[in-house]
């Protein structure tokens, strides 16, 4: 058997070299995709707006969901946190031009909430397309992962009539693979590079926390972000999943065919 550390799941080795070899395929046709792309127009990867979410507790427990650890042994790990912790939802778009956000999901009375298709409709509504009015909208495409919050038909329908066929993501005209947290810039850099940061003064309160994460992100300077960019150019290959032994790790900044 294999186990999640992060969740207690476990899988038979046959499912797991399955999921693997499914998930792979999907990596290498968007790897060749982008490749193309990257031939015909050299700086395609630096037109690629990349979104994500990422939560953060107040108490500084980090979201790990995008770390997966797989062993033959259960490994037996415990990570103590309170059951209803405070926490702020970001959302943030990045390319090598800069970052959109953050923004805070909020409901109508000004509360900290978590992100749904009808919350995430209405940030694309009212806080990301306004946002795109300082950019050519034109010569920029838009990914996002495969979240159900992201790809219901109402929410690809909503990012189609933006972006035409510049969209990437599950169920969209250029299809983003799944498990693949390593090729977006937010996962492998900026959310660990803001959460390195946000928690040294030790906020006591959640608007402390989204002044600290504001704070953080508006620092980011071009030159960091064109350097994260370059990293994710997929003319350049790399190793994204490293399989060894009898686990299973997410682990390097580039796109990968292996």
């Amino acid at each position: 058997m294999y186990y999640s550390i992060d969740m207690n799941f476990f899988y038979s080795k046959d499912n797991l070299v399955a999921l693997h070899f499914k998930y792979n395929q999907a990596r290498r046709r968007f790897v060749e995709w982008a490749q193309n792309e990257i031939a015909v127009v050299l700086d395609f990867h630096k037109r690629i707006l990349f979104s994500d979410e990422a939560h953060f507790w107040l108490n500084g427990y980090g979201n790990k969901q995008n770390c997966r650890i797989w062993s033959e042994a259960n490994p037996q790990v415990y990570v103590e946190t309170p059951l209803h912790p405070e926490k702020l939802t970001v959302w943030c778009a990045l390319w090598a031009g800069g970052i959109i956000g953050p923004y805070f999901f909020k409901n109508d009375e000004g509360h900290n909430v978590t992100v749904n298709g009808d919350r995430y409709r209405a940030m694309i509504t009212n806080f990301f397309i306004p946002e795109l009015n300082n950019h050519d909208v034109q010569e920029l495409w838009f990914q996002q992962d495969g979240a159900t919050c992201h790809t219901a038909r109402a929410t690809i329908d909503l990012l189609k009539d933006t972006f035409r066929d510049r969209l990437i993501s599950r169920f969209g005209p250029v299809i983003w693979p799944p498990r693949s947290c390593d090729l977006t810039p937010l996962d492998y850099f900026m959310w660990g590079y803001v959460k390195s940061l946000v928690y040294a003064d030790k906020p006591q309160t959640l608007d402390h926390l989204e002044d600290n994460i504001r704070r953080v992100i508006a620092d980011i300077r071009p030159q960091m972000l064109e350097k994260v960019i370059e990293n994710w150019n997929a003319s350049k290959p790399a190793v994204a999943v490293i399989c060894q032994k009898s686990y299973l790790k997410c682990n390097a900044p580039r796109l990968s065919l292996e």
